[in-house]
């Protein structure tokens, strides 16, 4: 005999269940188990709504920050994106691709003022400096909505001891990172709780763009030329077009295809002079 049917047999005697007490039963079981997973659905997402010593708290701070960056970082990597890594280009060519568009100060990043010559690379740290100039667009930004942030949670109730240190920005693959350094004290009805350096991270594919940029720089240096449309069957989820200027300079525009983000830089090198 099976362990299920003893047990009915031992509560119910020898007796079968009847049809309807079966159904009854079935009934209770299956409302006793949406009981339960509504306990533990309210559990799970308590720590998003309601802020408490468990971590709630934590998970709102950085939902507020992210929230109150996500746009300007979105528009700052697109402005040092489109001018070849600079907000303000010392070393670029001005250049209009169609009527309908402006004017861009592109900067170079593979530059030699002589002909014949191969361009030398400007930005041999790319990666690095890129990430110096989100950090030096962004700090007033960041320094901010933390406040921001302090100043709502009392609005809406807190006792807030905020100490803002500052903050670094990783880039990585698929994403940017924010790294604050700052904490957060609260209290609320006699309870009391810290937290200490806040995290945000934003989709973005800045560095995977930045990375096929030194590629390009590196083999124009070296050969004087870069191949778009073979690198491009072997990764086609980017783009790489390039533009002859009137002075022989080379544009480059490498876009992701999938987020359609998109970086441009110049190139001035082995550059023949007019014949006369």
């Amino acid at each position: 005999m099976k362990r299920g049917t003893r047990a009915l047999t031992s509560l119910f005697g020898n007796k079968s269940l009847p049809k309807s007490k079966r159904s009854q039963v079935s009934i209770f079981i299956i409302i006793g188990i949406l009981i339960v997973v509504v306990i533990a659905l309210v559990f799970v997402f308590r720590e998003d709504i309601i802020p408490d010593s468990g971590g709630g708290v934590e998970v709102n701070l950085n939902s507020f920050l992210k929230t109150c960056l996500e746009d300007e970082i979105k528009e700052t990597v697109e402005v040092i994106s489109l001018q070849g890594g600079k907000v303000e280009p010392t070393l670029y060519k001005t250049f209009k691709f169609d009527e309908e568009d402006e004017f861009y100060d592109i900067s170079f990043l593979c530059y030699n003022q002589n002909n014949y010559l191969q361009c030398i690379n400007q930005e041999p740290m790319l990666i690095q400096n890129l990430k110096k100039e989100l950090e030096k667009e962004l700090e007033d930004e960041v320094e901010s909505c933390f406040t921001d942030l302090g100043n709502s949670l009392d609005n809406q109730g807190f006792v807030v001891d905020a100490r803002y240190r500052g903050f670094e920005i990783e880039l990585m693959p698929r994403k940017i990172v924010i790294e604050i350094d700052g904490e957060m004290g609260l209290t609320k009805t006699e309870n009391s709780v810290r937290y200490e350096n806040f995290t945000i991270s934003e989709t973005s594919r800045f560095y995977d763009v930045a990375v096929v940029v030194q590629e390009i720089v590196n083999q124009e240096a070296s050969f004087c030329y870069f191949d778009n449309l073979g690198y491009m069957l072997f990764y086609p989820e980017f783009e790489i077009d390039k533009t002859r200027t009137s002075d022989s300079a080379l544009i480059y525009t490498i876009k992701y295809q999938d987020s359609e983000e998109k970086f441009r830089f110049a190139v001035r090198g082995c550059v023949m002079p007019p014949t006369v």
